[in-house]
């Protein structure tokens, strides 16, 4: 009785839990309701844990209490120390370690139906081959993305010759191993050929693993958001045939949800670049091409501007359009930009912040910073609701995006960025770029905009410059 009560008890605590990861997910498509979604998640998680933790199967909690303490021990410091700046790397290793969780329950059940007569059954097997066939391939495919946000690995597509070739080669490998596992060791096959099911499967996994080393390399920096969403939905499915695998309902709603969103998710930026999947996965986009290079030697010149003419500018502007990019979040710049927008307000101009759909390293990238400087919902405007306004706007200011502003999107067929959308900046009446430097963005391409007669570039680091400009207006 008391075990059927507990089996209820879990049931109940899984419905809930998927529930309010499914309401969580609808608060996360509006900025206003993105926070209580995140707590609604983070509830649901709770409930999935209790939940979990109350099933009659577990026999003893040692390993499980040592799990939740280094888990702990681990996840607290990297949710309060790691800088917002590095929140997509920290979103890269997250991916690899539930990867990494997926591909060892999924090891450790094979291993377990070898031991039991028939083997683990055709539906089994399939799960289990595709949980670790996926969870391996997004252990090494997230850290390899680690690995290019973080510097230690060029922003630049790595390449070989025949690289395609290998790539194609190592995955339809992989593919025919794991056809063959679902043959074999589903109780039909004869003892040869089961008996080789403990080196098939573990041979899978190996070139699952070299799959997302091969797979990340070649593709640019410029892309990483695209991958990064992607590489989420190839946990979210791994962690869903999981839960088919070891019958874990939990698992199959928050693994599916988790797998639909993020390739949706994908798919959605992709289109914001104007190019397919196949281009992300396999074009090496974001490598050391140029499309306007020499254009300075030629005689172009940039115009500079000291932070006290900007301040005239933007202090006496009546319509300001403020694009955030990855120099804003280098430069944790977030909090003196809602203090200049503030200040702006105040003396009677309008201030609105356009938001890039691939603005960053990570999906929302510029939202999550801007959130997290108190900046009010209802100024952020996506690319679709703002490019018609530059062209009333009387001064742009560009914080480090590059890539989503370069006019050569539109008029330069030879440009690898052509058709991609962009924030219609150069419409603006003037423009002002505060950048370091004129290091090209992660195209690897110069930005035609940087040139144009109406654009001052404001050099140096964004949260410095900015503090200069915020006292300027202050004392106008």
């Amino acid at each position: 009785m008391n075990d059927q009560i507990g089996a209820l008890f879990v049931q109940v605590a899984y419905i809930g839990a998927s529930a309010a990861f499914i309401l969580g997910l609808r608060g996360l498509t509006k900025p206003g309701t993105a926070r209580r979604g995140m707590q609604l998640a983070a509830f649901g998680m709770l409930l999935a844990i209790i939940g979990t933790l109350l099933n009659h199967e577990i026999i003893t909690y040692e390993f499980i209490i040592i799990g939740l303490v280094v888990g702990t021990a681990i996840g607290l410091p990297m949710g309060l120390l790691v800088p917002m700046t590095a929140m997509p790397q920290r979103v890269a290793i997250s991916h690899m370690f539930g990867a990494l969780a997926v591909t060892l329950v999924g090891i450790a059940e094979f291993l377990h139906y070898r031991d039991i007569p028939g083997g683990p059954g055709a539906v089994k097997m399939v799960a289990l081959g595709f949980e670790t066939l996926f969870g391996a391939l997004t252990i090494t495919g997230s850290f390899m993305a680690f690995g290019k946000l973080q510097g230690i690995l060029p922003g630049r597509p790595i390449t070989f010759f025949g690289q395609k070739f290998v790539n194609a080669a190592i995955f339809f490998g992989a593919v025919a191993l794991y056809v063959t596992l679902v043959v074999t060791q589903s109780g039909g096959a004869t003892d040869a050929a089961a008996d080789l099911g403990v080196p098939m499967f573990f041979a899978m996994t190996a070139l699952a693993l070299i799959i997302g080393i091969t797979l990340v390399l070649p593709i640019g920096g410029a892309d990483m958001p695209v991958v990064v969403s992607l590489l989420n939905s190839y946990a979210g499915l791994a962690a869903s045939a999981t839960g088919f695998a070891i019958g874990n309902n939990i698992l199959i709603v928050a693994g599916a949800l988790d797998g639909a969103s993020g390739f949706i998710l994908s798919i959605l930026m992709s289109r914001a670049m104007n190019r397919s999947f196949a281009n992300v996965l396999f074009g090496a986009f974001g490598g050391e091409k140029v499309a306007v290079a020499g254009k300075s030697a030629e005689g172009l010149t940039t115009r500079s501007v000291t932070p006290e003419e900007a301040a005239m500018r933007l202090g006496y502007a009546r319509n300001v359009i403020i694009v955030p990019g990855y120099g804003m979040a280098v430069a944790q710049a977030q909090h003196a930009v809602r203090e200049l927008a503030e200040l702006i307000e105040h003396r009677g101009g309008r201030v609105r912040f356009a938001i890039h759909p691939v603005a960053g390293r990570m999906p929302g990238h510029m939202n999550v910073l801007l959130a997290e400087a108190n900046v009010p919902y209802d100024h952020l405007f996506d690319l679709d609701e703002i490019n018609g306004e530059f062209a009333a706007c009387d001064v742009a200011l560009v914080l480090g995006a590059n890539d989503v502003t370069n006019p050569a999107a539109k008029s330069d067929p030879g440009s690898p960025i052509y058709g991609m959308p962009i924030l219609n900046v150069a419409d603006a009446e003037q423009v002002i770029v505060v950048k370091r430097g004129m290091a090209t963005g992660f195209a690897g391409i110069e930005n035609e905009l940087f040139y144009l007669d109406k654009t001052s570039m404001l050099f140096g680091d964004a949260k410095s410059v900015l503090g200069q400009v915020v006292s300027e207006v202050k004392g106008l």
